[in-house]
């Protein structure tokens, strides 16, 4: 490891190399991160377009597929697959859709064991403080115009 470098770099490295990993751990089943993110939401119960969408928020990026695609798109979509139904604004996992977020979440844990192997629960909790702190910093920083003093 290189701890010369800085975070940004490390942020950067980490994130692109957990897209690629998540790619090839739900390859075979031609489903990806965001199909993941949408069925891990729509685990915890029904959920409107609108909050789906609002849950994938932070997860967007330029040419990424976009959450109605995966909700209801052609080709490999959730609905498509038979493991969402629309009731109403809501749409909910189906019999096969919890079957399947079942087989795919084995397969996210893991990829997260992986992740955090050689780290403890304390460091991990530490590490995402620490994120979370500074992206705090950077944000009010923004709010406030941003510019030095």
């Amino acid at each position: 490891m290189d701890a010369t470098k800085p975070i940004g770099y490390w942020l950067k490295h980490l994130h692109d190399l957990l897209e690629r990993q998540f790619d090839a751990t739900l390859a075979d089943l031609d489903v990806g991160r965001r199909h993941w993110q949408v069925l891990n939401t729509l685990s915890h119960g029904p959920a409107s377009r609108e909050e789906v969408i609002r849950a994938l928020a932070p997860f967007r990026e330029a040419g990424a597929v976009e959450p109605a695609e995966i909700l209801d798109g052609p080709g490999n979509s959730l609905a498509a697959r038979g493991w969402t139904t629309a009731a109403g604004r809501h749409i909910d996992l189906t019999p096969e859709g919890r079957a399947a977020h079942a087989r795919i979440a084995d397969r996210v844990a893991r990829t997260r064991r992986t992740v955090l192997g050689g780290l403890t629960p304390e460091q991990y909790t530490a590490t995402v403080h620490t994120l979370s702190v500074m992206a705090a910093n950077v944000e009010a920083d923004l709010a406030s115009g941003g510019r030095p003093a």
